[in-house]
């Protein structure tokens, strides 16, 4: 759950950054968000948050 709440932080972050800059337009946002709640009611769901979780693994098993 902290992984989570920490990517969607981080996204929000640079999303943000991004419209700031118009490097991102609102509409370009919209149709990203939407398409992660479409991707999040598929069967590719599962597939995604594993891979996501064991990168998020992974990076944290590295020592600097």
């Amino acid at each position: 759950m902290a992984i989570s709440i920490s990517v969607v932080l981080l996204l929000l972050v640079l999303a943000v950054i991004f419209v700031r800059n118009c490097s991102l337009k609102i509409s370009h946002a919209l149709v990203c968000t939407t398409l992660g709640f479409y991707l999040s009611c598929t069967s590719m769901a599962p597939t995604i948050h594993s891979g996501l979780t064991a990168t998020a693994d992974l990076v944290s098993s590295l020592r600097p």
